[in-house]
């Protein structure tokens, strides 16, 4: 079974993707073989639709996974089938699944101010302040590098951002303060703007701000729904409020699409309250029998 990941994931490869999302999209197709292998013995050439769909009841069963993930595993057996295989993919044979949609939490302005101000170490503080003073991703913020900062036009450089599309950010003057304070505290960091304790030639990883974030969190007794992401959230629907337009916010963000930035008009209830219900405008209604 090895051969066909080997084909498949220089199938990936092909499309120019990072080794990081090469490994994750080969995940499920490394799963699918090993059940081929151990459950039903055939070569992936004999499979029939039931038990595709099998497999993927199966996935659902063992490991509980949400339909959005279901539907990733589905995308990752159809690539595989089409450019591995070299067979037609039927959708309506196994379909993608409906699922949910939930939005995510927004904090308030004052609890950004107070979660960030309560963050002791500076290097922790700065980039948590950076998710919500850019609206960054925790990944943009670990790959910063010292010139990344323009401090003379008041932006940040963002290089290959989600979607490996550059950008500029946003960066505050509050936030160069910090910045500052920052830089002079952690002996002037030339290359890479926040680094790794025990390494400092190579940037510091998500996994480790995301755990410094978390503890923070918990030991201040912050919404536990609260996440680094969030505090990006936090930016974008801020910002709406403050009647900066979506495709402004969109640009920032570097969403590539608009439907992805229009979410923030249903985050921010303070515009939401502003709306009035025209049935609030048919004055004079008695409802009294």
């Amino acid at each position: 079974m090895d051969k066909y990941l080997i084909v498949y994931r220089e199938m990936i490869s092909l499309r120019g993707l990072t080794d990081k999302t090469v490994k994750s999209y080969s995940t499920y197709i490394r799963a699918y073989l090993d059940y081929l292998q151990r459950h039903l013995h055939k070569s992936p050439e004999e499979v029939s639709w039931q038990e595709l769909r099998e497999f993927v009841a199966y996935l659902k069963q063992q490991r509980n996974l949400s339909d959005r993930t279901i539907n990733h595993c589905i995308s990752q057996l159809r690539f595989f089938t089409i450019y591995v295989l070299h067979k037609p993919w039927d959708s309506y044979q196994l379909p993608l699944r409906k699922f949910n949609s939930f939005l995510p939490y927004v904090p308030s302005r004052e609890e950004v101010w107070r979660f960030i101000s309560t963050i002791a170490d500076i290097k922790l503080k700065a980039m948590v302040a950076l998710t919500y003073s850019a609206g960054l991703r925790i990944g943009e913020v670990s790959l910063l590098k010292y010139d990344d900062i323009k401090r003379n036009e008041m932006r940040i450089y963002i290089s290959k951002g989600k979607g490996r599309s550059d950008r500029y950010a946003i960066l505050s003057r509050n936030m160069l303060t910090l910045l500052t304070q920052y830089w002079y505290s952690y002996q002037k960091p030339k290359g890479w703007l926040f680094t790794q304790k025990f390494n400092p030639e190579k940037p510091i990883d998500t996994q480790t701000i995301s755990r410094h974030f978390n503890e923070h969190r918990k030991a201040y007794g912050f919404n536990p729904k609260i996440t680094c992401h969030s505090f990006r959230h936090a930016f974008g629907t801020h910002l709406y409020e403050d009647g900066v337009d979506l495709m402004t916010i969109k640009t920032l963000l570097g969403h590539k699409s608009l439907h992805s930035t229009t979410i923030y008009v249903s985050l921010s209830p303070s515009t939401i309250a502003k709306a009035k219900s025209p049935f609030d405008k048919m004055g004079g209604i008695s409802f009294e029998e």
